[in-house]
């Protein structure tokens, strides 16, 4: 089968996948409270005909949907959540919807639906003689929570060959390089309250227990390795100055290229915390929140999302909004510096740059960290990123909010056909799959894969988020999306 098949299936969907993205847009939920976005997903995958388990991993809106039935498993993932306090309008100035209300600026809308694009087509080339199934894993919380630990913890990726997924971005390349490993830290302290200038003997202040717990973080500083960082902030510290702060709280992170490292650093931290605890005399307790590695790439897995977007070519956006977007965001020299100098001034000239181009960050280790990482460490990972905002947009601004509910749709469905046409390689192309495989096993394989998050972790309760009463619909509004049509 040709690429063709894939990309006359996402177009044949043009109006539905996009209709989708912009209403999962209009009702943007944070981190394990996607209820809205998951529905929807869940309704049109449903109508597909895939078979879709819901509530994976003890996390209510995080599903698996697989359809076919023999021959290799592929698969993608879509994410879906918002992040707070980043409401915005589509439009070229700063204007929000509700004032510090919900917005997608890292265009999560897109992503879940750009994958699901993906997915549909796959299923009708499954349909049409096709050996092999696809499978669409629904993951929330990615901004803040780490869902898919959760989900890999729980072997949703167990019986997949390969995963291919993506990211909204400015530019179209594969992603090759890693990411940084990461633990995250909640610190409760517990002091004595008293009158701070009458009687400060009798008290305990937790605030002092939390500040030399800082102190000791910052000596830290001096003597870990350089990729190691170490990052906190004080959530709560008392509520008047002259009554000696009974509890304070504070979260941290502890990021390093390996997960060894942030064990080691992370395990020095805790005894930093006991130490602070002595000093000031007071109780302390901390409590893991997150843990996840970083990315195990696969640049065979690259190279052939590199070649299906070569096959694609560029695409257009013909829409004003862009050029008023880029002009909003003034002179954007600091990001075009990754590009080469050819695509750095085509780039500087355009609205949106859309060309394909290869991947900027191979052999690197990325300063971000994501929960993707936990997936490539169970199956083999390819992953790129495609150009949904105008150039040199960065990620949680406002402009990649507008962007991500008008003019972004495009380079969704271009995600959707890259996606799609590499799935549709891995499906047809034995060799492939044999490479994609091997390259996985040199750099490690699953075997020494372990959740660096405890079996009892509930993430409601780190998050601190109510659990969602979550029953999806599991029939789609025909308009929603569905297969398609006929010729």
């Amino acid at each position: 089968m040709e690429l063709d098949t894939v990309t006359d299936a996402v177009e044949a969907r043009r109006e539905e996948l996009t209709a989708l993205a912009r209403d999962i847009w209009e009702h943007p939920q944070t981190a394990f409270e996607e209820t809205y976005a998951a529905d929807r997903l869940i309704g049109v995958l449903a109508e597909r005909g895939f078979d879709v388990e819901v509530g994976v991993g003890d996390v209510e809106t995080a599903f698996v949907a697989r359809y076919g039935e023999d021959g290799p498993v592929v698969g993608t993932m879509g994410e879906f959540d918002a992040l707070p306090g980043l409401s915005q309008r589509a439009s070229a100035t700063k204007e929000p919807i509700e004032a510090g209300g919900n917005g997608h600026g890292c265009g999560h809308n897109l992503f879940g639906v750009g994958s699901l694009g993906a997915a549909l087509a796959v299923a009708d080339a499954i349909d049409a003689g096709l050996e092999g199934s696809v499978v669409y894993v629904g993951t929330p919380a990615e901004e803040a929570g780490a869902g898919k630990v959760y989900m890999a913890r729980a072997g949703a990726f167990d019986d997949v060959d390969a995963v291919v997924s993506w990211h909204p971005g400015w530019y179209n390349a594969p992603t090759k390089g890693s990411c940084l490993a990461v633990d995250g830290f909640e610190v409760t302290v517990n002091g004595e309250s008293s009158h701070a200038a009458a009687s400060p003997e009798a008290g305990r202040s937790a605030l002092d227990g939390l500040q030399l717990l800082n102190t000791a973080v910052e000596y830290m500083r001096e003597h870990v390795p350089d990729p190691v960082r170490l990052h906190y902030v004080i959530t709560e510290g008392g509520d008047a100055a002259n009554v000696v702060p009974p509890e304070a709280t504070g979260e941290y992170l502890v990021r390093a290229p390996s997960r060894d490292l942030v064990d080691d650093v992370s395990a020095w931290f805790r005894r930093a915390a006991e130490g602070a605890a002595l000093m000031g005399d007071v109780d302390v307790e901390v409590t893991k929140i997150s843990g996840i590695y970083g990315v195990r790439p696969n640049e065979t897995l690259g190279d052939a999302i590199r070649e299906t977007m070569g096959d694609l070519g560029p695409f257009s956006v013909d829409d004003p909004l862009a050029d008023d977007l880029r002009e909003s965001l003034g002179d954007v020299s600091g990001q075009l510096e990754e590009l080469d100098p050819d695509h750095r001034d085509r780039a500087r000239d355009s609205a949106y740059f859309t060309e394909p181009i290869d991947a900027l960050d191979a052999g690197e280790v990325g300063s971000y960290s994501t929960d993707s990482g936990d997936v490539s460490q169970i199956v083999p990972l390819g992953r790129m990123t495609t150009a949904t905002w105008p150039v040199g947009t960065p990620p949680h601004s406002w402009q990649a909010v507008a962007a991500s509910g008008s003019t972004g749709t495009e380079g969704m469905l271009y995600a959707s056909k890259a996606i799609g046409g590499t799935l549709l390689r891995l499906l047809t192309d034995e060799e492939l799959r044999a490479e994609v495989v091997a390259e996985f096993e040199e750099r490690g394989g699953a075997d020494g894969y372990e959740s660096a998050m405890p079996d009892d972790a509930d993430p409601y309760e780190l998050l601190g988020v109510e659990r969602p009463d979550f029953e999806p619909t599991l029939e789609a509004d025909p308009a929603a999306a569905g297969a398609a049509d006929d010729d």
